[in-house]
C-alpha cells in the first residue's frame, strides 16, 4: 500500500526469523576446555585406571560390577586401577606437552609457564574434595584447645598485627614445643582461607578428624561409675553437632554417636562451636543407628529419646543414675520412626511458654544438665 514506507514503526528487518542452531555463538564457551577424557581416566568412572589414588566411591562402584557380574556368570567391565599414567609429569615425564604444543599450552597470560601436577580432571568438571583432606580449625579457644589435645597439626596461621593475650602466646609456645610451623599472614588471606568464619586472628590446620570406633567408645563408657553417651538422630547443622559436643564434655558423657549418612560430621564449624570439646570428647561414626542403639541396649544402657510428646516427663527420669543413652532429634523432624520406635522410653521436657520446642543443642543441654543434676544426688 502505498505510503506504508513512510509510516511510524515500520518494519526494518525481513520476517523471517534466524536459521535454527547457534550460529557458532556458543563455540566460545568451549574454548580453552580441550578434550574430553575417556572413561579409563575419570576418576569417578568404574573404568578409571589411574594411578592415583583410587577415590571410595570409585571403588564402591568397581565393587558393585564384580558382584554382578558374578552373578551373571560374566567377566566385569570395570577398569585396572594403577594401569595407566593420569598424573600431569614432571620434568619431561610422562603426560608432558612437547613441541609445538608445549609452547602453545605450557605458558600462562604474560609468558610465565604454568606448571601442572595431581591427578587430571575433566575440563569443566570439579573435582569433589576427599574426606580425608585438612580442615582449617579457628578461634583462640578451638585452636588452643586441640594443642592442649596434642591433636597432630601441620601448620599455625597468625594474622599480621594480632592482638596478643594469654591465649595466643600459649598456642604460638606450644606450637612452637610440637615443631608446628608458623606462619604469619595478612588478616585479608585469613579471610580467603577460611570463607569469611570469624577466625580472631588465628587458625590451624589439622588432618581430618579421627572418629573413635564405636565399640571401643561402648566398652570404654561402661569402665565408668556413671556410663553416658549422646547419639543423634539426623542432625545436619554442625554448629548444632558442636554444641552438643561441648555440653556432653561439661556434664560427663563419655561420647557422643552420629550417623554417617545425611548428618553433620566433625568439621571446623563443628571444631569451633565445640569450643576444643571435640578434642576431649570420643566422637563415633555408625552405618546404622538403630542398630548401634539396640548394640548399647545390649551392653546395659538405656535407650532415651528426646520427643516434644514423651510419654515421660524429664524431671521424672529415675533412669538417668544408671547407664544411660540420650538421643536427640533433628532440627525439623526430631526423632525417626525406627529410633523412636528402638528407644526405651521418650522424654519431654517441661515447659511453661507456648513454645513447641527447644533447639536440638539446646535439649540436649538441658538434659544432661538434669542427668548430671539427679546423678550428683543419687550418687
Amino acid at each position: 500500500m502505498a505510503g506504508n514506507s513512510q509510516r511510524r514503526g515500520r518494519r526494518l528487518t525481513p520476517k523471517a526469523g534466524a536459521p535454527k542452531g547457534s550460529g557458532g555463538k556458543n563455540k566460545d564457551s568451549l574454548a580453552g576446555r580441550g578434550r574430553t577424557l575417556p572413561a579409563d581416566e575419570r576418576p569417578w568412572h568404574k573404568g578409571y585406571s589411574g594411578t592415583e589414588k583410587l577415590p571410595q566411591r570409585t571403588a564402591w562402584k568397581q565393587d558393585k560390577e564384580r558382584r554382578a557380574a558374578a552373578e551373571e556368570g560374566r567377566a566385569p567391565k570395570i577398569g585396572q586401577p594403577g594401569s595407566k599414567d593420569t598424573t600431569w609429569g614432571k620434568g619431561g615425564g610422562r603426560g608432558v606437552p612437547t613441541g609445538r604444543a608445549a609452547g602453545r599450552g605450557a605458558a600462562g597470560r604474560g609468558g610465565k609457564p604454568v606448571g601442572r601436577s595431581g591427578p587430571r580432571v575433566a575440563p569443566g568438571r570439579k573435582s569433589n574434595p576427599s574426606k580425608d583432606t585438612p580442615e582449617l580449625l579457628v578461634g583462640r579457644n578451638p585452636v588452643l584447645e586441640a594443642l592442649r589435645a596434642q591433636v597432630p597439626a601441620t601448620a599455625l596461621y597468625t594474622a599480621q598485627g594480632i592482638d596478643m593475650d594469654d591465649r595466643i602466646n600459649e598456642i604460638i609456645r606450644t606450637a612452637a614445643d610440637r615443631g608446628i610451623a608458623n606462619l604469619e599472614i595478612s588478616r585479608a588471606e585469613l579471610d580467603r582461607m577460611t570463607g569469611g568464619v570469624l577466625h580472631q586472628g588465628v587458625g590451624l590446620q589439622v588432618p581430618a578428624f579421627a572418629y573413635q570406633p564405636f565399640d571401643d567408645m561402648v566398652a570404654a563408657a561402661m569402665e565408668q561409675q556413671a556410663p553416658l553417651l549422646v547419639a543423634l538422630d539426623g542432625v545436619t547443622d554442625p554448629r548444632n553437632l558442636g554444641a552438643v559436643i561441648r555440653s556432653a564434655a561439661a556434664f560427663g558423657a563419655q561420647g557422643v554417636f552420629v550417623p554417617e549418612r545425611r548428618a553433620a560430621g566433625i568439621t571446623a564449624t563443628a571444631w569451633r562451636t565445640s569450643a576444643g570439646a571435640a578434642a576431649r570428647v570420643p566422637v563415633a561414626q555408625v552405618t546404622n543407628l538403630t542398630r548401634s542403639l539396640k548394640a548399647c541396649r545390649d551392653a546395659g544402657f538405656m535407650v532415651v529419646g528426646l520427643d516434644a510428646d514423651g510419654d515421660t516427663d524429664l524431671y521424672d527420669l529415675e533412669a538417668a543414675v544408671g547407664p544411660l543413652v540420650v538421643v536427640v532429634g533433628s532440627e525439623g523432624r526430631g526423632l525417626s520412626r525406627l529410633v523412636g520406635e528402638t528407644c526405651d522410653l521418650t522424654v519431654s521436657i517441661p515447659m511453661i511458654s507456648e513454645v513447641e520446642s527447644l533447639n536440638a543443642s539446646v535439649a540436649a543441654a538441658v538434659t544432661l544438665a538434669e542427668v548430671a543434676r539427679r546423678r550428683s544426688v543419687e550418687l
